[in-house]
């Protein structure tokens, strides 16, 4: 049975397993969002629709897409919270490994916004957040360096995508923090940073729900978050 379309706002996400995609998650659902959850190994997750989904695979955005629009008939926002690190210097980082940093943290997102991109246009306000890194502006070590050229790009999609969809009412934010408390974030900080001092996963889905709420007239291309004075770390 197809549901009827409702009038509650939609959002498509990635990475909503764990982490600061499942704190997003957490906090839109209690704000009254409609959620769709891509995900590479589908679990029940409370009233959101799960939709099998692999980054990686081109194509595989335009099944979740349709998906999506069947379930609630509309589609306000998507957020790109998935991403992968190799902490390698741009020397070292493999073909292989660069390949695939750019298709999740890039591709991914890209072809995600081209295959919504109808449906946020008819919201009117439609909306696209992508969790970046301060490693999207600006590149703190040689470990870095890899990822950081990612990130950059993904940077630079949400500024894309802003001008692309400006007169359609889309608007794009990329999201870009530095050390959260994440099994990723905690993995890269290894023993330097307490777990406690860093950004917090429910930080970040409060910015992002901020991001979503904007009027159309004031419209935020990235947002830069920082857990320490930058510079140290």
């Amino acid at each position: 049975m197809t549901m009827q379309p409702n009038s509650s706002r939609v959002a498509m996400m990635s990475g909503a397993s764990r982490g600061i995609g499942a704190a997003i998650c957490d906090r839109l659902a209690a704000s009254g969002w409609q959620l769709s959850l891509g995900m590479r190994q589908p679990v029940a997750t409370g009233d959101a629709l799960v939709h099998p989904y692999d980054m990686a695979a081109e194509g595989a955005e335009i099944g979740w897409v349709d998906a999506t629009v069947a379930r609630f008939g509309r589609i306000d926002a998507i957020i790109c919270s998935a991403g992968v690190l190799v902490a390698k210097s741009v020397v070292e980082a493999t073909d292989a490994e660069m390949e695939e940093m750019l298709a999740v943290n890039l591709r991914a997102p890209q072809r995600l916004a081209r295959a919504a991109w109808p449906h946020l246009a008819a919201s009117g306000q439609g909306r696209v957040v992508i969790i970046s890194s301060l490693s999207g502006i600006r590149v703190a070590s040689a470990g870095s360096g890899a990822y950081a050229v990612t990130k950059h790009a993904v940077t630079a999609l949400a500024h894309g995508l802003r001008h692309a969809g400006w007169d359609q009412g889309i608007r794009a934010t990329a999201i870009c923090p530095g050390y959260v408390a994440t099994d990723m974030g905690k993995a890269a900080a290894t023993d330097r940073v307490d777990a406690a001092q860093m950004t917090q996963p429910a930080d970040i889905a409060h910015l992002v729900e901020v991001a979503l709420d904007l009027p159309n007239t004031a419209s935020v291309a990235e947002v830069a978050v920082n857990w320490q004075p930058e510079g140290r770390l």
